[in-house]
C-alpha cells in the first residue's frame, strides 16, 4: 500500500461526489460533515461510476440503477444481495486529503 495526495479538502463540497485517478485506480472521494471517505469508483453491479452518483447522507447511490453503497465501509446497502465496493483509508493532513491506495492495482 502506499499512500497519494487525493485532493484538497476544499474541493470536497458537501454532498458531491469527486473522481480520483491515480495509477490505474479510480477512487471517489465523498465528504460527509467534517469526514472525508474513499472508496473503488465502479458500482459491483453493472460498473457504473459511483462519483456520477447522488450523496444522501452516508450512502452513495449509483447512478445507473440505484445501487446504493454505505460510504464509511463499502458495504452495499441496497439491494441486500448486492457486493461491496472497496474502501480505501483516508487521513486530512493540513487540508490535503492523503488516501492509502495498494501498490499495484
Amino acid at each position: 500500500m502506499k499512500v497519494i495526495r487525493a485532493a484538497a479538502v476544499a474541493d470536497l463540497m458537501p454532498g458531491a461526489p469527486l473522481l480520483v485517478e491515480t495509477e490505474g485506480t479510480r477512487l471517489v472521494l465523498v465528504r460527509v460533515g467534517d469526514d472525508v471517505h474513499a472508496l473503488g469508483d465502479t458500482c459491483s453491479h453493472k460498473g457504473g461510476p459511483l462519483s456520477g452518483g447522488k450523496l444522501s447522507g452516508t450512502r452513495l447511490a449509483c447512478p445507473w440503477h440505484g445501487w446504493m453503497y454505505d460510504v464509511r465501509t463499502g458495504q452495499c446497502l441496497f439491494p441486500g444481495r448486492g457486493a461491496a465496493v472497496p474502501t480505501y483509508p483516508v487521513r486530512v493532513e493540513e487540508d490535503v486529503v492523503l488516501v492509502e491506495v495498494p501498490s499495484n492495482p
